[in-house]
């Protein structure tokens, strides 16, 4: 859980910020994807089934520096898609590290030594390699062979220039414990971070049958960090985060607290779900109805226990009980004894399916910009003939 203290520091600082201003809802990580296109198709990604209009959409580098200082969080996670096709990554990572936004470049790094030269080493900026086990069971993930290979090469190439490498894991049923160890054991060798999460259940996603259910992921974590006792496996998670993935803690998600903004706006209510979009984080936080979301509130969010929803969870919790939290750093994660009380599911609401509903307006807008265009661009050229 080896953070850079100055990093810590800062975040800890406006988490502070925030609780002496007496603000109930504010966001820890800006996740922005500014664009849907990837050149991979994992079976358990459930984000890259658009139609082409939309894959070929990209938010500008102008539109990427407005929302991170619109929505003000310390830090901003870009995902996607893969951020490294995007024509103005370099350009976009610049602008947010000028900021002094502390940047996480998700990537799956096939692209990653070809285009290192488009950045520079800083304490702000990081890269996450998407890493999802060892050779075989990450290559089988990502549906195509060779690509932990190629990772693993990106990797060592980009700590050789000097860029600071975190690896992300994301994992699903029927990943033995003892594997995931042993990936946990090569992210020492390779020198790097690591940050894993349960995957949420896509429900676009191709591969339904490994989606991991809240009980099955406590215990295949408590296993996991079981095997761990007196390694150094680099967590780049808070204590009490994985104290929850192991059964320890009673907690529910935030999703305000990582907001997603991409090319359709600002997603409601989270990252990881898509039932609406705001025009402007503003109206992202005001009107949407949060206290509908959430497991035990909502079908959809019964299984999650993503990161992305339970982390700002875990850091506002540190925050309000600092003994309890370093008292989890001492001891370790408990991996025995009975579990936490799990939230009770029986109240919560059916899941609402309006995923097509969605891309169908946001094709209708790409259309109606489109002809927009062409009438402009034809009104122009006949302006000129004249």
């Amino acid at each position: 859980m080896a953070i850079p203290f100055f990093k810590e520091m800062r975040i800890g600082g406006y988490l502070l910020k925030q609780k002496l201003l007496g603000r109930k809802r504010y966001p820890l990580v800006l996740m922005l994807e500014p664009l849907f296109r990837c050149n991979l198709a994992c079976v358990g990604c459930g984000k890259i089934d658009y139609p082409d209009a939309i894959l070929n959409r990209r938010m500008t580098a102008q539109e990427c520096w407005d929302a991170a200082d619109e929505c003000g969080a310390p830090m901003v996670a870009i995902p996607g898609g893969e951020p490294l096709i995007h024509k103005e990554i370099g350009e976009i990572v610049r602008g947010l590290v000028a900021r002094k936004k502390f940047v996480s470049l998700c990537t799956n790094a096939l692209l990653l030594e070809k285009k290192l030269d488009l950045f520079e080493p800083s304490p702000y900026l990081f890269f996450s390699v998407h890493l999802d086990g060892l050779r075989d069971h990450h290559d089988k993930a990502v549906s195509q062979k060779g690509v932990f290979d190629r990772a693993v090469s990106a990797i060592k190439a980009a700590k050789a220039r000097g860029f600071t490498v975190n690896v992300n894991a994301t994992i699903f049923d029927g990943h033995p414990a003892e594997e995931i160890a042993k990936f946990l054991d090569l992210t020492v060798e390779l020198g790097v971070g690591v940050s894993m999460s349960p995957g949420y259940a896509y429900e676009r996603a191709p591969d339904q049958e490994h989606f991991l259910n809240r009980t099955k992921t406590k215990k295949l974590f408590r296993d996991v960090f079981a095997m761990g006792k007196g390694k150094k496996w680099n967590f780049m998670h808070s204590g009490l985060f994985l104290d929850f993935l192991a059964g320890n803690q009673e907690y529910e998600c935030t999703p305000w607290g990582m907001p997603a903004r991409n090319i359709f706006g600002w997603q409601k209510p989270c990252y990881l779900l898509g039932e609406g979009y705001a025009k402007t984080f503003k109206e992202l936080m005001d009107t949407t109805d949060w206290e509908t979301y959430g497991t035990g509130k909502y079908e959809k969010c019964a299984d999650c226990m993503a990161h992305c929803g339970y982390e700002p969870t875990a850091a506002t919790a540190a925050l309000n009980n600092p003994l309890k939290a370093m008292w989890v750093s001492l001891r370790g994660i408990k991996t025995s004894g009975p579990m936490a009380p799990e939230i009770d599911m029986s109240k919560q609401r059916p899941a609402q399916y309006i995923f097509s509903e969605q891309v169908q307006k946001k094709l209708s807008e790409i259309r109606k910009d489109e002809a927009a265009a062409a009438q402009e661009k034809a009104a122009r050229k006949a302006s000129t003939a004249a």
